[in-house]
């Protein structure tokens, strides 16, 4: 399991604060109920990603924006405490820090909302200006927290770069041009947001398929479908290889997927094995809903490997 080098890997993308509240259950419509608990912690899709692939040891670049706000320097301090090179995050006079509110039910299901704040404000210029920091990297990190012109200005300069990328593309959107992210090396999306990008049904196994491969035939490399406790399906043009659930109890499902694709592109950028990675992630992820918050739950190289090491065989 042990990556064989530590990998170099660059984040354009967001940054949060998760405004976390665990609930018995929604309230209805102009009801007011007790909530049991609640928390602050930092989080957004890109520097949960960020912090996941620092916490298992590559090295990792962040390129974002926050607010002049009192979240901002909370996330700066926040990112160069788990390693993360931080010269590209800067401020944007004015705005908010992106905020998330979270609620969290005795499932460990999870509803959130965002608010995009600063990050709104990352803009292609941005990439242009940290040309030299991510050209140097083994894989460019994506989502879509920030604006669609600048996730696909990223695609078209790593590509230019010989750098590869990764997209999440959440939240997804129905009219997110796929011809725009050709030069994408790897699509990540859930079966939802496969189904919105690719305008397909996603119902079922072989129409999961079917709408991933409709994608690779406009020129995505490799379409990586999350299917939660089902699991994850690698597609590609020789075919699908379904990658397999690891069964736990959850406590807090927030975060899950963000240490999946951050876990995912740190054994990629680390072995260059992509179907070994996403092994790892799987069990990764299914660490991470073991414990609450987002960034807080995920696992240390030591404890990672302790996981595993208790899991069955099978798993």
């Amino acid at each position: 399991m042990t990556a064989s080098k530590p990998g170099r890997i660059a984040v354009v993308g967001s940054n949060m604060v998760d405004l976390v509240t665990y609930i018995t259950r929604m309230p209805a419509p102009g009801e007011t109920i007790e909530a049991p608990d609640f928390e602050i912690g930092c989080g957004g899709k890109g520097a949960n990603q960020a912090v996941a692939a620092a916490k298992l040891g590559s090295a990792v670049s962040m390129v974002t924006k926050v607010g002049d706000d009192i979240f901002g320097e909370n996330t700066r301090r926040n990112l160069a405490q788990h390693g993360i090179d931080i010269r590209h995050v800067e401020t944007v006079a004015g705005k908010s820090s992106g905020v998330a509110p979270i609620f969290v039910e005795a499932s460990g299901e999870n509803s959130i909302l965002i608010v995009k704040g600063a990050n709104a404000d990352l803009l292609p210029a941005d990439v242009d200006t940290a040309e030299e920091t991510l050209r140097a990297a083994d894989l460019i990190l994506m989502q879509m927290e920030v604006p669609r012109e600048t996730v696909i200005h990223t695609v078209r300069r790593a590509a230019e770069w010989g750098v590869r990328t990764i997209l999440n593309p959440a939240p997804a959107a129905a009219d997110l041009n796929v011809d725009d992210l050709r030069d994408l090396s790897f699509l990540v999306p859930n079966e939802s947001e496969l189904a919105l990008i690719s305008g397909l049904p996603t119902g079922s196994e072989e129409e999961i398929a079917a709408a991933a491969l409709s994608l690779i035939e406009r020129g995505i490399g490799t379409v990586i479908v999350t299917l939660g406790g089902r699991g994850a399906r690698l597609v590609t043009r020789a075919g699908v290889v379904p990658i397999a659930p690891v069964r736990v109890t959850p406590v807090d499902t927030t975060g899950a997927g963000d240490a999946f694709i951050g876990a995912f592109a740190h054994f990629l950028a680390a072995t260059g094995e992509v179907e070994g990675a996403l092994a790892h992630a799987a069990r990764y992820a299914a660490h991470s809903v073991t414990g609450r918050g987002t960034q807080k739950s995920y696992a240390t190289p030591e404890a990672f490997e302790a996981f595993c090491r208790a899991l069955p065989p099978s798993a």
